[in-house]
């Protein structure tokens, strides 16, 4: 067992977990009362970090275990949760590269953030190049026909 504090929270006109369209979503970050400054510093010196975040608006009672088909389409193979980034996680736990746009602060603004208004924050770290995939990223056909839509500008 694990505790876990937030340090920050997120602040964004997205209200509701919806599954598509954040491809303009703007939000920011705003660090907790007990987390200084300065752990921002020389953040804005990288051009994205990566957010890790709580999903703590799905009911643990939502929550899938082991296997479904993604977003209940049947069309789409029934695979592990560990194969899909399904908000319905055993520990509703989620990550999102974002494009990092201001520091002011104890704010960071930033770009392409899932994650609803009042999402509590608990890390973000840097993107370094060396950290990202090396070779060629495979996958499924049906995960880039759920992903069609995930980035595109609101309908």
């Amino acid at each position: 067992m694990f505790t876990l504090s937030p340090i920050g929270v997120v602040r964004s006109g997205r209200k509701a977990p919806e599954d598509d369209y954040w491809g303009e979503a703007g939000a920011t970050i705003e660090l907790g009362p007990d987390v200084p400054a300065e752990a921002l510093d020389g953040i804005d010196d990288y051009s994205h970090a990566e957010i890790f975040f709580i999903l703590d608006r799905v009911a643990e009672t939502a929550t899938e275990r082991w296997a479904r088909h993604p977003r209940g389409n049947t069309a789409w193979p029934r695979v592990g949760i560990f194969a899909q980034r399904a908000k319905v996680r055993p520990n509703r736990l989620a990550a999102t590269i974002v494009r990092i746009q201001q520091r002011d602060g104890r704010v960071l603004r930033v770009a392409g953030l899932d994650a609803i208004d009042g999402t509590p924050v608990i890390d973000i770290k840097p993107v370094l190049r060396e950290f990202l995939p090396r070779g060629e990223i495979r996958q499924p056909q049906w995960a880039s026909e759920l992903m069609r839509d995930y980035w595109s500008p609101p309908a």
